[in-house]
């Protein structure tokens, strides 16, 4: 399964050659290569899959995406999937 991360575009420069950009991801940011959507700007939100931005999207599509996400995460911690005791048995 592919998992791609939305994320807003807070910085853009060049490196090697490539379009790269700083991404933030709700307060930890990291760096992706933008490359794939040559008319990414600053303030826009992409879709970033293994650090590359695949595609390009509305605010409110961001918006929605990340908060299914929080509530997959919620749910994971309510049923505590994914905890150090299910690891132990």
């Amino acid at each position: 399964m592919c998992l791609g991360i939305p994320g807003k575009i807070v910085e853009i420069n060049e490196s090697g050659g490539l379009k790269m950009g700083k991404v933030d991801f709700g307060g930890i940011t990291r760096e992706a290569c933008l490359e794939y959507v040559p008319e990414a700007k600053v303030g826009d939100y992409t879709v970033i899959h293994v650090g590359f931005a695949i595609s390009l999207l509305s605010e409110e599509e961001a918006l929605a995406s990340l908060a299914t996400l929080q509530e997959i995460i919620d749910l994971e911690e309510e049923l505590g999937v994914g905890s150090s005791d299910e690891a132990q048995a």
